[in-house]
């Protein structure tokens, strides 16, 4: 919305700043942040007075966790308002891929929210149907996919790009679809899955978010994507601006996520944020890009379904409990030094998505 700012503008005076993308990126930044500082006390004291005894707690779960019991949950809330007000606020809102990746974001956060009430209100883990879930997730993914498409460069239109090989493209035709309905839906659930422990989730998707946002803004810009050997798709660079809010809107959350957490992301959060996560990588090109930069979230989401498919066909269990993060938690690994060792490992990740930007 500011970025009209710029019609005020004669070129070189300060209105002339909104016309560049990293400057309203920092702006989204700070904005989302304090967004989450002003905001955060007041919506932990509404949640918990409007949930009284908190999100349920599993009865398998790992017993350190019953402490929990009690604590709030739906902070995504906080998240996700941080964000969508910063964007609305800095983001150019003529840009197609803006409105797609917040049409994901909160179509995402409307089906945790959903899930998250019905957890609280019969105060149990069951929540909203499985399939139902899966059912909508696929939907808006559907409808993502297909708008991705519309606004890719003829030339990118239903292809599958390869990391580092700029000259090798997969062209996936009517599959194109149902292949980016995976990574987003695939993207919503590991991070909902990775979702575990106090401040596990909220700092892996800010460090996937950022790189992401890097990636959009270089591919975002012909120069740049000439210097690194990318595909040009016009008018991602504006994404920047959207993760930038994720990555502010996050750091406000995290103050009271933080061990022992004053609130819990809930799958209001989760959903939403892993859903974005997707979005960004199908609009810029970059679904196996993203593979690299949330491999936490691949490995938290296939310990689980080789948990399940394993103890099916043995009776036997690969871990001591699924998500992996519960299974260190059963081998006596403390929850900080968990969280901490699996930022770090995200944090390595995102250096090797990185490295995909081939410098010729």
């Amino acid at each position: 919305m500011l970025y009209w700012l710029t019609l005020l503008s004669d070129g070189g005076d300060f209105f002339n700043l909104f016309r560049y993308i990293t400057f309203r990126a920092g702006g989204a930044f700070l904005t989302a942040l304090c967004f989450g500082f002003i905001f955060g006390k007041p919506l932990i004291a509404v949640l918990r007075r409007r949930q009284g005894k908190g999100q349920p707690i599993r009865d398998d779960g790992p017993e350190g966790h019953f402490v929990k019991a009690g604590t709030p949950t739906m902070g995504g809330l906080l998240i996700v308002g941080a964000l969508l007000t910063s964007t609305l606020l800095w983001a150019r809102l003529d840009n197609p891929f803006v409105w797609l990746v917040l049409f994901v974001t909160m179509s995402f956060a409307a089906i945790g929210f959903a899930d998250d009430y019905a957890k609280v209100s019969k105060q149990n883990t069951s929540g909203v149907s499985g399939k139902l879930r899966l059912l909508l997730g696929f939907l808006i993914s559907g409808i993502a996919g297909y708008w991705a498409a519309m606004y890719h460069p003829e030339a990118l239109q239903y292809q599958l790009a390869l990391p580092v090989f700029k000259d090798t493209l997969i062209n996936l035709g009517f599959f194109f679809v149902p292949f980016a309905v995976i990574v987003i839906v695939g993207a919503a659930n590991a991070v909902n899955l990775t979702d575990g422990l106090d401040g596990l989730a909220i700092m892996p998707v800010m460090i996937a978010a950022g790189t992401l946002g890097v990636i959009a803004y270089a591919v975002g810009r012909v120069d740049f994507t000439e210097y690194l050997d990318v595909h040009y798709v016009p008018g991602t660079g504006e994404i920047l601006i959207f993760t930038a809010g994720i990555f502010g809107g996050g750091l406000g959350f995290l103050w009271y996520n933080a061990p022992p957490a004053a609130v819990f992301m809930g799958d209001t959060g989760s959903l939403a944020l892993g859903g974005a996560l997707g979005a960004i990588a199908v609009a810029t090109k970059h679904e196996l890009v993203l593979a690299i930069v949330g491999g936490l979230f691949v490995v938290e989401a296939l310990s689980v379904i080789v948990q399940v498919l394993y103890f099916k066909r043995t009776g036997k269990r690969v871990f001591l409990m699924a998500p992996i993060h519960h299974h260190y938690e059963k081998k006596g690994w403390a929850e900080p030094q968990i969280v901490i060792r699996f930022w770090i490992i995200s944090l390595i990740l995102a250096m090797i998505g990185l490295a995909t930007l081939k410098v010729r």
